[in-house]
């Protein structure tokens, strides 16, 4: 007995000693992460000021930086920057030079040579040698702001501490890096769009191309009212040997993602105020910490006071997205074409020269080395030729190559700095012309009441082809002929010289982008097309402006919340009705799953709410139907390109044609008939309900549409520390196809409505946060308000902290 009673008292001193030093670590953990807490209070030195800036904080942790020079306020904001979101700002400066592995391993180095490709960190040093010496002024005391914020955090940024990595010196070229970086996210930096189209048509002519991913389409929102009618059934037949078919559904389907977001404005003859009224809600991968940190800047020059208030990216000086009082500004993806894959022929032999209109040149070989965490360094050698980096071979005398204005250091630009002293709506649109970085349609309003449309960014002029498929540049005959002048890029708005074909839209007094086709005819082919998104939304968006400004209502800032919120499911009425025409009584007759399903659809709320069952089930219908009907489409373009994506081409009106005209020609030889594809594709969502739990009543849009915005080391930690990190998990409304675009880790990056002058009045939504640090009061502030789009000011409130930067 006395033996096992010393056996247990052995037991519970190791138990104990294990709980204390579990305790002890998570003591040190809870220290080291409150080490690394920015500073909110008080006073601190930082060299390089001429006066104190005045650092204030509201309940949301949103700053007003206040200086008496643009200098000071741009080292305080790097300061601000590198407190509270070094991490991410480093994540950014390393994938615009592909120097992600040196932090997280080998498991970057792909990614790596993907960026280094690119030799963005060789152009970012001509960027800033480019640049004006007040530009150059403004990034220098950026840069050194951000190494004062870094070095005056007791402890390095949390993040280091759980990637045991030390963070590096911020440097001027990171900033430029920064922007490198987003012009990956937004842009094609592989030629995909070129080499899926070209897969089209080597599969099924040119007919099979101008069908499944035309020029434009029935949904169609330009600016100028241009439409394009859908184009002819292809002359094919697939015969019963053709492409296997596709079999039930394993997965729910995926529908088309497009990087973008929505802007629209009003002309001040239709505000409350008198002054122009914008919005924009720019739409992004959902990460923590997030893309955005708000901001107001305060200074005096000649000119007097000035005030910008809005959103910068950490790791840029600048006002990103705001108001500067008297003009406000915004921004969507352009989708204009700025990439070409170029078929160049190389010799055989060696691979080492390649053909040009003077003749064979040597190819220019860029070796490089990936520094890796934990492992040895990685050779890479990035293969250029006049044109740009080879993208694929070369091999048996062939090459692709890729031409990107990105490749050109004139095509990124500090010049948008001036965006905060602007004006007018017209130098606001002189500026966009002059400004660079990735191509934007950006969107003015101001004061006076006028608004603007244009293209901010270089765009090429060129000679021969149409920039849709990859052509041969070797004779000289195709080619870029420089850049579009500034007199050349196309404006509309209520300024004179618009473009006359948008006379209509100027008139109205709106404006408006869903990362739509903005124009037709001789100016839309200047643009290009790199992806547009079909129109569902733009229009959708468009409709609800028309039909604001019908009412005879002067619009507020809340009016226009309501069409960033909208989430009706205008573009899947059609499917709903047409769902309902194929469920008849001999379809669901004998089969229950088809009749529960029917019930559902009849209770067509219109909505994609997060309680919606009848969405969801049309949604899905849709795309299976997609899957089924234009798989023998895609398997001989798959078969001759791997990374064949036909989800990214526009193919509704395709899809609509083919299952109401239905040509016996064009069935997927897998069916019976056209009826029996898609009694098909309705028992593969019927599959879908039983693969998500069986219950068509929890089948609702909101159990698949729910917020995953995590952060990324969340997933290294055990489950209840991860949840300390990530947003909660809530069912979101909205979709791709609606003005409310919302996916779980895609959407709305913010919400953004005001009126240059009446910021006061101005609204604004953020996921996420301003801070990056879990144990900051600030982290998930303001959050909620986005989930359930509850109107909350763009100022700041009441200061609760105060900080004063001196200088030395």
């Amino acid at each position: 007995m006395a033996r096992g009673h010393s056996r247990w008292r052995w037991t519970l001193a190791v138990a104990g000693g294990l709980l204390l030093l579990a305790a002890a670590a998570a003591g040190w953990g809870w220290w080291q992460l409150r080490g690394s807490l920015p500073v909110l209070d008080g006073a601190l030195p930082v060299s390089g000021l001429t006066a104190p800036v005045t650092i204030t904080r509201d309940a949301l942790g949103v700053p007003t930086i206040a200086g008496t020079a643009r200098i000071d306020v741009a080292r305080a904001t790097g300061f601000l920057h590198a407190q509270d979101r070094f991490f991410q700002m480093d994540i950014l400066r390393r994938r615009g030079a592909g120097e992600l592995s040196e932090l997280f391993g080998a498991a970057a180095v792909e990614l790596d040579k993907s960026a280094r490709l690119h030799g963005f960190r060789r152009l970012a040093a001509q960027v800033i040698a480019q640049a004006t010496p007040a530009e150059q002024a403004v990034l220098a005391a950026y840069t050194a702001g951000v190494n004062a914020g870094l070095a005056a955090l007791p402890k390095s940024p949390w993040e280091y501490l759980v990637l045991r990595a030390t963070p590096q010196p911020w440097r001027e070229a990171d900033s430029l890096l920064c922007v490198y970086a987003m012009w990956f996210d937004l842009q094609d930096y592989t030629g995909a769009f070129e080499l899926n189209r070209e897969a089209l048509r080597s599969a099924l002519g040119q007919a099979g191309l101008d069908f499944l991913a035309p020029p434009g389409n029935s949904w169609d929102a330009a600016l100028d009212g241009s439409k394009f009618p859908p184009a002819p059934l292809p002359p094919l037949r697939f015969l019963p040997a053709a492409p296997p078919a596709a079999g039930l559904a394993t997965a729910e389907p995926v529908g088309r993602r497009v990087v973008g977001s929505n802007a629209f404005a009003l002309s001040g003859a239709h505000t409350a105020t008198g002054a122009a009224l914008l919005a924009n809600d720019m739409h992004l991968d959902l990460n923590l910490p997030h893309i955005w940190y708000r901001a107001v800047l305060q200074w005096t020059d000649d000119a007097g006071p000035r005030r910008v208030v809005g959103v910068t990216l950490p790791g840029l000086p600048f006002m990103v997205v705001g108001s500067n009082g008297r003009v406000a500004w915004g921004f969507t993806n352009a989708y204009a074409d700025t990439t070409d894959v170029i078929n160049v022929a190389t010799e055989i032999t060696a691979n080492s020269f390649y053909q040009t209109p003077d003749g064979w040149k040597e190819i220019e070989e860029r070796p490089e080395e990936i520094r890796v965490k934990g492992d040895q360094p990685v050779p890479f050698t990035a293969r250029w030729t006049r044109w740009g980096p080879i993208i694929d071979g070369p091999k048996n005398g062939r090459a692709r190559v890729l031409r990107w204005t990105a490749h050109d250091a004139d095509s990124t630009n500090l010049h948008f700095l001036d965006m905060e002293t602007t004006r007018t709506t017209a130098e606001a649109v002189a500026l966009a012309h002059r400004a660079s970085f990735p191509n934007e349609n950006m969107f003015i309003a101001d004061a006076a009441g006028d608004i603007a449309w244009t293209i901010l960014g270089r765009l090429p002029r060129r000679v021969g082809h149409d920039g849709r498929v990859p052509v041969a540049w070797t004779y000289g005959d195709r080619r870029w002929d420089g850049y579009l002048s500034a007199e050349e890029i196309p404006v509309v708005g209520t300024l004179p010289g618009s473009l006359p074909a948008a006379d209509a839209v100027s008139k109205a007094g709106a404006l408006w982008s869903g990362n739509n086709r903005p124009l037709g005819g001789p100016a839309g082919a200047l643009l290009g097309d790199s992806g547009y998104d079909e129109g569902a939304r733009a229009g959708q968006i468009r409709d609800d402006l028309h039909a604001l400004i019908a009412t005879g209502k002067k619009a507020a800032p809340a009016d226009l919340l309501a069409i960033q919120l909208d989430d009706r499911a205008v573009f899947l009425a059609r499917w709903q009705k047409f769902l309902l025409e194929v469920l008849t009584d001999d379809a669901v007759a004998g089969h229950p799953a088809r009749a529960e399903l029917r019930a559902a659809v009849q209770a067509w709320g219109g909505h994609a709410s997060p309680d919606a069952v009848a969405y969801r089930v049309v949604r899905n219908f849709r795309l299976h139907a997609a899957e089924r009907a234009l798989a023998p489409f895609i398997a001989p373009a798959q078969a001759g390109y791997a990374a064949f994506n036909w989800r990214s081409l526009p193919y509704e009106d395709a899809l609509w044609q083919l299952v109401h005209e239905r040509p016996e020609r064009l069935l997927n030889p897998a069916h019976a008939s056209w009826f029996a594809l898609l009694l098909a594709a309705v028992d593969d969502v019927t599959a879908d309900v039983a693969q998500a739990g069986g219950s068509l009543a929890r089948f609702t849009w909101g159990a698949r549409n729910t917020l995953a915005m995590r952060h990324p080391l969340s997933r290294f930690l055990p489950r209840p520390l991860a949840h300390l990190l990530d947003m909660p998990a809530d069912p979101l409304a909205g979709d791709s196809d609606m003005p409310r675009v919302q996916g779980p880790r895609f959407g709305q990056s913010e919400r953004l409505v005001v009126s240059p002058g009446h910021e006061d009045q101005a609204l604004f939504h953020m996921p996420g946060s301003q801070s990056g640090h879990p144990l900051s009061p600030f982290y998930r502030a303001g959050h909620d308000a986005w989930v359930k789009g509850e109107p909350t000011p763009l100022l700041p409130g009441a200061a609760r902290h105060t900080l004063t930067l001196t200088p030395p």
